[in-house]
């Protein structure tokens, strides 16, 4: 779940802007301008519904409100104030986000899918959506079972049709920040695919002009899982952006209380 989180952080600052300076391959990670986004939210309120065995859907209304400046999609907006009354049919990559604690902690491939499509469906029941998510917390699974980079994609390709052989050399020229996750997710899977370390893998995130944070947290989270680990200070970085501030000036724990919950 770190690599999600830490993806997401790291991706903030550049989801629609870069300095003409920009060096994805130098580029610092955690500075002053990152934050955590509606990708670490959602993905903590995930960990928070299966350790609690509440329904994803009380969960993600209940930290959608928690934190309401997050960045959340307007379809998501709309949800929280509706009181989560009816899925959108989105098939947006906020499906995708949030799923790494499910790939991380059920113990077989069959209840991985089940949680991951359980996830999706309260707002994100368009098939896109569903797919996307599922096929996330997937690869999370087989990385973490000890799967090759070869069987992951054979089985991603076969099962979930991403068509995922096109190298970031060829994507980089044509890239443009696209929010479906019939694109985020087989791009996150790409860049995780191309990397050699939980560093690399963000790096190739940055190469590419996409939905940075997003992007991030999902390829953040399977190369992770892959590597077991991220090489970076988890605690130290996650105390750093989620231990903040609220509205009355009281430090807020529940991110990051939740985030390193064992």
């Amino acid at each position: 779940m770190f690599g999600a989180i830490l993806g997401d952080i790291a991706g903030s600052r550049f989801e629609f802007s870069r300095p003409q300076t920009f060096n994805y391959k130098k580029e610092p990670f955690f500075t002053d301008a990152c934050c955590f986004t509606d990708d670490t939210v959602l993905t903590v309120a995930t960990k928070y519904a299966v350790l609690n065995g509440c329904s994803y859907r009380n969960a993600y209304l209940e930290f959608g409100r928690k934190f309401p400046l997050a960045g959340y999609g307007s379809m998501f907006k709309r949800w929280l104030e509706a009181g989560g009354a009816a899925a959108y049919r989105s098939y947006g990559n906020g499906s995708a986000m949030r799923v790494s604690f499910i790939g991380e902690y059920f113990p077989t491939l069959e209840r991985v899918r089940e949680q991951a499509q359980s996830s999706a469906l309260c707002t994100h029941n368009h098939p896109e959506g569903i797919k996307g998510a599922e096929a996330t917390a997937v690869c999370i699974y087989l990385a973490r079972t000890g799967c090759s980079k070869k069987e992951i994609r054979a089985y991603i390709e076969k099962n979930y049709q991403y068509r995922l052989g096109r190298p970031l050399a060829l994507l980089r020229p044509f890239a443009k920040v696209d929010m479906s996750c019939q694109v985020s997710v087989p791009l996150a899977i790409r860049c995780f695919l191309e990397s050699h370390s939980w560093e690399s893998c963000i790096r190739n995130v940055y190469s590419v002009r996409c939905d940075t944070d997003t992007v991030g947290a999902i390829a953040g989270s399977i190369a992770e899982a892959f590597y077991h680990g991220t090489g970076q200070d988890d605690l130290a970085l996650t105390r750093r952006y989620l231990a903040l501030p609220d509205a009355y000036g009281r430090q807020d724990m529940t991110l990051f209380n939740w985030a390193t919950m064992n």
